[in-house]
């Protein structure tokens, strides 16, 4: 039985430490916060409860893995997890707009068709199929494999874009999400629409590679699923699997350094000056230079800083809901180009794409004539923007309210109460540089879009989390943890669960 010290009590680290907890490790993880679930955290005011993190699931099956890997007990019977239908509604900027179905490619063909006009719904479905040979080609090597020390094979683009003749019989492949959007899918609503799915992950659609088809091809061939709740009642459920299996938790633990000996890790140093052994310690926090006694891995997509983040406005609402609201509604930028220039350039955007959550759950609201909604803005991280700002948070907050106004008139006649959470509040708690949120692994692009392995140059340090391989989201951190705990247990030669 090894000692385990794992750093970080996010979804990824809690699935890494439920896993060797039960390969019979004695694991005990350290928190900075005086809480468990990272990004998936919770507000809660008069009866209405928020997430301040993802509000929505992609690819359940990676948390039913844990939990039947974990216990008797399976994911849906510690949450309740729902399809959430229509899975999206877009508002789009010349006033068109389309809700598509759950996991329904035909449905979401037919509605782009009716919405669009003839043909629109079958370039979308032919750009999925291609998108699909792209997950096919990419997903075990991309999402179930740890990385491996020589990533070439991950730096040549999956995606098959169109060959399209130019001028001088010379013949271009789109190569960015932007590419695929104007020469595949040649009307600006659609490429709004990949576009929406890019920046949401807080990608570049002018620099990310094509591969980056994998994100809706993922959304809408397994579909979008809300946890009964809130996402933080996943992290909930975790956390409670990690007690059964006699995982320990040390909140209010910073550590500032891991303690190498022998050429490996020996441990962990913690702010209050305590030293802890282990024979193995798995990081899962953000990688930094003094934390690590090696230098921090660069991951192939460091040219692309500064990460974007997360302005989020959560509203208390006088009102019921309404019979048939949709979930997730998406509106889109008027100006996609002005809005990444700003997004990626390190400036506040004039008229965001705005991303409103309007959950259909008791739980979230004091009684059916309240609710609780929840407004997301893909921005530039603190630093660039001084998220301190009141008066600029204020400004920005009225911007995001009145684009979410545009899905829901009447909005702000409704609001009894606004919280704001903005990148500074996200460094403040996750330690995230600049608040960023990490986004998931791409192939292509020469492994520009890969993160750090989960591997390190020291012995016995391992990376989980959004910051390792497979990236960010709730879902790939999940992999990352079953990748950390498959290469503590079977080593070096682990390649991933069969």
């Amino acid at each position: 039985m090894a000692r385990i010290a794992v750093i970080g009590a996010g979804t990824g680290a809690m699935a890494a430490a439920a896993r060797l907890s039960v390969a019979g490790h004695r694991v005990t993880v350290y928190e900075r916060s005086e809480t468990y679930g990272g990004s998936l955290g919770r507000y809660a005011r008069d009866g209405f409860v928020f997430d301040t993190g993802p509000g929505l699931l992609h690819l359940p099956a990676v948390y039913r893995d844990l939990f039947v890997k974990t216990g008797k007990e399976s994911l849906e019977q510690c949450v309740t997890l729902t399809q959430v239908d229509p899975a999206s509604r877009h508002l789009f900027g010349d006033g068109t707009e389309v809700s598509l179905p759950n996991a329904s490619r035909a449905g979401v063909v037919r509605a782009l068709d009716r919405a669009l006009g003839e043909g629109a719904g079958a370039r979308w479905g032919d750009f999925l199929d291609r998108a699909g040979t792209a997950w096919d080609r990419s997903r075990r090597p991309l999402l179930e494999e740890p990385l491996p020390d020589d990533p070439r094979m991950l730096s040549r683009d999956p995606y098959p874009a169109v060959r399209r003749r130019r001028l001088l019989r010379t013949a271009r492949q789109a190569a960015t999400v932007a590419e695929v959007g104007a020469w595949e899918l040649a009307d600006p609503r659609l490429a709004a629409l990949l576009d929406g799915y890019a920046l949401s992950y807080g990608l570049d659609p002018r620099r990310a590679p094509a591969a980056a088809a994998l994100l809706p091809y993922m959304e809408e061939t397994f579909g979008t699923w809300y946890v009964a709740g809130g996402m933080r009642a996943l992290a909930d459920a975790v956390y409670e699997r990690c007690l059964a299996r006699k995982v320990e938790f040390v909140f209010g633990a910073e550590a500032v350094r891991v303690s190498e000996k022998d050429g490996r890790a020996a441990g962990v140093e913690l702010a209050d000056g305590r030293s802890v052994e282990a024979d193995h310690v798995v990081l899962g926090a953000q990688p930094s230079p003094g934390l690590m006694p090696v230098p921090a891995p660069v991951p192939g997509g460091a040219h692309r800083a500064p990460v974007p983040g997360r302005f989020v406005v959560l509203l208390s609402l006088r009102g019921a809901r309404e019979a048939g609201a949709a979930h997730r509604t998406l509106v889109h930028a008027v100006d996609p180009g002005a809005e990444q220039e700003a997004v990626f350039g390190g400036r506040t955007a004039e008229l965001p794409t705005v991303t409103v959550l309007r959950p259909d759950d008791p739980a979230t609201r004091p009684d059916e004539d309240h609710e609780a909604v929840t407004l997301t803005a893909t921005v530039a991280p603190h630093g660039p923007v001084d998220w301190t700002d009141a008066a600029l948070r204020e400004r920005f907050a009225d911007v995001v309210i009145g684009r979410a106004a545009e899905a829901m008139p009447g909005l702000r006649e409704r609001i009894l109460h606004t919280e704001v959470r903005t990148p500074a509040e996200t460094a403040a708690g996750t330690g995230a540089e600049g608040g960023s949120v990490p986004a998931p692994a791409l192939a292509g692009a020469e492994g520009a879009y890969l993160p750090a392995g989960n591997r390190t140059p020291l012995p016995g340090l391992y990376l989980a989390g959004g910051w390792a391989h497979p990236g960010g989201g709730t879902a790939h951190a999940g992999m990352s943890g079953a990748l950390v705990a498959g290469l503590v247990v079977e080593g070096d030669g682990f390649r991933g669960s069969q």
